[in-house]
């Protein structure tokens, strides 16, 4: 599915969109605002790419962070929660988040290997993660990150 579509979903029922990326560094939220009329349904993004900022910014366990690391499926599940809030407006949190966080390379981190991500998307009702292994060079790395991102929004969406 396509951001557009995505969006398009998203707008007519009435819903809204936040992002948090950390592996793909803004290239998700800006498939989302290449999009006319993305701001109709698109509250934010927020890269939090250090790890400390998942805590401070998103609301990241830190102590879950000093065990697991930032590459984990609880991480990333509430890196899309945590987005949901900060990035509310007038006080309403956004419907609908997706998050990114893994290794794209050129070198293993934490004990993850390069190519590991995990996708995290958040209702308020449903949350889900998958954890992906992706071929190739950082960038490869990153642009099926973004797609799987996508896909993930069009699973929980029932698009």
């Amino acid at each position: 599915m396509t951001a557009a579509a995505v969006l398009d979903v998203l707008r007519r029922r009435g819903q809204t969109l936040a992002v948090a990326e950390s592996l793909t560094g803004g290239a998700l939220s800006a498939a989302f605002v290449s999009v006319p009329g993305a701001s109709d349904v698109l509250t934010g993004a927020v890269v939090a790419y250090a790890t400390p900022i998942k805590a401070s910014l998103l609301g990241v366990d830190a102590q879950l962070l000093a065990r697991r690391g930032p590459v984990d499926p609880e991480v990333v599940v509430q890196m899309a929660r945590g987005v949901r809030t900060a990035l509310a407006v007038d006080g309403r949190p956004a419907d609908v988040s997706v998050a990114t966080t893994g290794v794209a390379g050129p070198t293993a981190q934490g004990g993850k290997q390069v190519g590991v991500v995990h996708i995290g998307v958040s209702t308020g009702e449903r949350e889900l993660s998958r954890e992906f292994l992706f071929p190739g060079d950082r960038a490869a790395i990153r642009a099926a990150a973004v797609d799987a991102a996508l896909a993930l929004l069009a699973e929980i969406l029932g698009a």
